[in-house]
C-alpha cells in the first residue's frame, strides 16, 4: 500500500483534484445540484474559503483556504463525498455501498498540493478555469457553466474572453 504524506498547514491554501472511480462517468455534471448542496453544506459549516473550483463530468478541481487553526481538509472531502454519494444513490441504483459505509462512486483518495505563493496560486486557479477547454468540453472557459470562472468575471478579476485564442480568427 502506498503511504500518502500530506502537508497539513493550519490556515493553508491547497489545490485539490477529486475524481470519480469510473473516469468515463458523467455523474458530477448530471447531479451538479446535489454536489453543490453537499459541497456548500460542508465548506460553510467548516468556514473553508473556496478560491476557485471547476466541476467536470468525472472529476473536480478546487483551491481552498482553510480557516486559521484548521488543516483537516481530508475530513471535509470525506463529508462532501459521502453526502453527494448518499444523494445520488437515492436516484441511481448503480451507486451502492461497498465497504465501511462507503459508496462505489469515488476514488478513495484525492490529489492535494499546498499552494506556496501568489504565483503558484495564480497558476493553479488558471489551470482550474482552463481545465474544461483542456479536456475538450468547450473552447473557452466562459462556455463551461460549472466553474468559478464566472465569479471571477463578475468580480472583474478576469475578462470573459480570458484564454481565448483569437489569433486564428485574426488570420482568416
Amino acid at each position: 500500500m502506498v503511504l500518502y504524506r500530506r502537508n497539513f498547514v493550519p490556515g493553508g491554501t491547497y489545490f485539490f483534484t477529486v475524481t470519480l472511480a469510473d473516469r468515463r462517468a458523467i455523474t458530477l455534471v448530471d447531479h451538479v445540484e446535489n454536489l453543490r448542496t453537499a459541497y456548500q453544506s460542508v465548506v460553510s459549516a467548516r468556514s473553508i474559503d473556496t478560491i476557485a473550483i471547476c466541476v467536470l463530468p468525472d472529476h473536480l478541481h478546487a483551491v481552498w483556504t482553510m480557516p486559521d487553526g484548521d488543516a483537516n481538509f481530508s475530513s471535509a472531502w470525506v463529508l462532501i463525498k459521502a453526502r453527494f454519494s448518499r444523494a445520488v444513490a437515492k436516484v441511481d441504483p448503480r451507486i451502492v455501498r461497498v465497504r465501511n459505509d462507503q459508496f462505489n462512486l469515488w476514488q478513495s483518495r484525492f490529489w492535494e498540493h499546498t499552494i506556496r505563493d501568489d504565483r503558484d496560486l495564480e497558476a493553479h486557479v488558471n489551470y482550474i478555469h482552463f481545465n474544461p477547454a483542456k479536456h475538450g468540453y468547450c473552447t473557452s472557459a466562459a462556455e463551461w457553466p460549472h466553474s468559478s470562472f464566472h465569479r471571477y468575471v463578475r468580480e472583474g478579476l478576469l475578462t470573459s474572453d480570458w484564454a481565448v485564442d483569437t489569433s486564428i480568427e485574426a488570420r482568416e
